[in-house]
This record gives structure tokens, sequence and C-alpha cells, in this order.
């Protein structure tokens, strides 16, 4: 099927794992509500031949957050499936802030993706930042000084 890769702006929840778990619920209930393939996320994440072949090509390929902002290791079966950081300096060179807003996020998503029709000698944009297949990573996004969304970005699939 080759790989997706996926983006959401989500409400923050006090910490990232609660975020994620809120967008987990959401993101099911788009894709699966029906029941017709899976009553809840646990049946779909016990589906070991679907989620470990294809997967949903979407955030609920994500199962937990990692708070090391260190490269996952396609070696290492642990850094699959895990949400992680960006680093406070990727931050700041994607952003020009420490305290990105939710606007300023899906701007600068909106330009990597207009860059990836440029020539290979394009200029690196935030998407790049997610080397490895089957992981994701988070911004934190500001109004005034509080942190009040989370920024998601990564990519599923082979």
């Amino acid at each position: 099927m080759g790989a997706s890769g996926w983006e959401y702006v989500t409400p923050f929840k006090g910490t990232v794992e609660a975020s994620l778990e809120a967008l987990h619920a959401q993101v099911f209930e788009e894709m699966y509500g029906d029941g017709e393939s899976y009553r809840d996320l646990d049946e779909l994440w016990d589906d070991e031949e679907f989620m470990g072949e294809e997967g949903t090509h979407s955030i609920l390929d994500i199962d937990r957050v990692v708070h090391t902002t260190a490269a996952p290791s396609d070696r290492d079966i642990a850094d699959y499936g895990t949400l992680r950081p960006l680093a406070p300096e990727r931050v700041r060179h994607h952003f020009g802030t420490d305290r990105p807003a939710p606007a300023q996020f899906e701007q600068i998503l909106t330009e990597s993706y207009a860059s990836l029709r440029l020539p290979p000698d394009r200029t690196e944009t935030i998407l790049d930042e997610c080397r490895m297949r089957w992981t994701g990573l988070y911004v934190l996004l500001y109004t005034g000084d509080e942190p009040t969304h989370v920024g998601i970005f990564g990519y599923s699939g082979d």
C-alpha cells in the first residue's frame, strides 16, 4: 500500500498522553465507528496481522508517547508505534519560537507539503524531522502563554 503521512491538531488535555488518548477515540470513531470491523481500539490493536502488515495509516498506528527527543531506531522494535517530542531546538528552527501557535503549525505543514513538489534539492522541512515509518512527532502549541493544542505528524506504512 505504501507509506502514508498524517497530521493532527488536537486539544491539549493536560498531558500529551491524555491528548493522544482523546485523539485515538475520535479517530477510531471516524474510521471504525460503525462497529462492523472492530468494536473498540483494543480489538483493533489486538489484530496483529492487520496492524503488523497494513495498519490504519493514521494516528491509530501509534500506541504510546515516549519522552525522548532521541531519534527512533528501525533496529529497535520498542521504537515502533511511538510518538515523541520534536526537539526544542528544532521547534525554534521551524517556528522561530519556543511556543508556536496552532495556526503556525498548520501553516508550516501546508508549506512543507507544497515543497514536496519541488526538485530534489529542496529545503528540508518539518516533515523531514520524522524519518522512521510507524512513528510520529508532536509539538505543544500555545495560545498566549498556555499550551492549548498538540500538533502531531508522522508516517505509517512501508
